[in-house]
């Protein structure tokens, strides 16, 4: 006999608390493990395409395992040294690059910037903010690598945990379909295979664009010679699962930077803008059609809420978990209304006399 409904909700509910209780207090000790399972999923598709070309599950996971391992050391070589040099370089540069508006402001527009405005006055106090919050940001990328051990920690643990995840994914889902409750475990089922579906599009899909979308910014702006430009197409990158955002930041920010660097050289200026003008009709017409769809059911303003409540929430951890769960939640939301829209609760008897 089934647990009435009461019951049922009663021990959903509270394993739903101990999971957010247990997510709350162990966030930073769970950050390896959670990184490690979005790796591991994010990348089992190529692990089931390799097994359907003959190679065994182990033999798969080694292949990938060997792949980004050789990966990872060419970004280190090439890549993470620059990017650093690049942001420790944009952070000492900022204010002298706000010092720099502020004459180009004064010396044409003279009237915005009168001593006694409150506009010069508000410039001259976020100026001062810059010298000061620039020191404080190296004291804090100082005490951050103070903590090398943690960095270590995550650098193997990570590898680990993803590559234990990758060899046993398949039994580890194959494990939970078993553990089901059997009464619910059609509609579970269906609901998961949703999820799965939108984070497939979302997670994979968008995960790839920003990829493709960063390394297409940072390339082209280096090779037009903007400053910085690695980060700027790093930061581009990063957003753009967001829609428009990572375009509207990465371009006014490298449009900002050409300014001072190219002023007077519009053609190089132009080409900067081209740059995200050619970045935004790739994305919009080819890119994430293809690799995204055009049903994943994520609103921007959702996925929005879904990063900040968890971030304030959980940090770091809560913020790499926010994707999946808003998914999820989506999801769930689209089933309640179904149920709600087919429930006596929302036909009564209008509905019934309508049959």
């Amino acid at each position: 006999m089934a647990l009435p409904v009461k019951d049922q909700v009663r021990y959903w509910g509270i394993a739903t608390v101990v999971i957010v209780v247990v997510l709350y207090l162990l966030g930073d000790v769970l950050l390896p493990f959670v990184i490690g399972g979005a790796i591991a999923y994010f990348v089992d598709p190529v692990a089931d395409r390799l097994e359907r070309w003959g190679l065994s599950r182990s033999a798969a996971t080694a292949v990938i395992t060997i792949a980004s391992v050789l990966l990872f050391v060419l970004a280190i070589v090439l890549v993470v040294p620059a990017l650093v040099a690049q942001m420790i370089d944009l952070v000492n540069t900022l204010p002298q690059l706000f010092q720099d508006l502020r004459t180009f402001v004064s010396t044409h527009f003279p009237s915005v910037l009168d001593r006694e405005s409150n506009a010069h006055q508000i410039i001259a106090s976020v100026g001062e903010m810059l010298k000061s919050r620039t020191g404080e940001f190296l004291q804090t990328i100082a005490g951050s690598l103070g903590s090398a051990v943690n960095v270590v920690l995550l650098l193997v643990i990570v590898p680990v945990v993803s590559v234990y995840l990758l060899l046993d994914w398949d039994r580890m889902i194959a494990r939970i379909d078993q553990l089901l409750p059997l009464d619910h475990a059609p509609v579970i089922r269906r609901l998961a295979s949703e999820i799965d579906a939108v984070l497939a599009s979302f997670v994979r899909g968008m995960g790839t664009v920003c990829l493709i979308l960063g390394t297409y910014y940072a390339v082209a702006l280096m090779i037009v010679g903007l400053q910085f430009g690695l980060v700027v197409g790093l930061i581009a990158g990063l957003v753009t699962f967001i829609p428009y955002l990572g375009a509207l930041i990465g371009g006014a920010l490298a449009i900002g930077l050409a300014l001072f660097q190219f002023w007077g050289d519009w053609f190089s200026i132009g080409l900067v803008a081209a740059i995200f003008a050619i970045g935004q009709v790739v994305e919009g017409n080819l890119l994430t059609p293809k690799l995204v769809g055009s049903s994943v059911g994520l609103h921007p303003v959702w996925l929005l809420l879904a990063l900040s409540v968890f971030g304030a929430l959980f940090g770091f951890v809560g913020m790499l978990v926010a994707v999946p769960v808003a998914a999820a939640l989506g999801v769930l939301a689209r089933f309640a209304i179904g149920q709600y829209l087919g429930s006596r609760l929302y036909r009564g008897l209008s509905g019934q006399e309508t049959e």
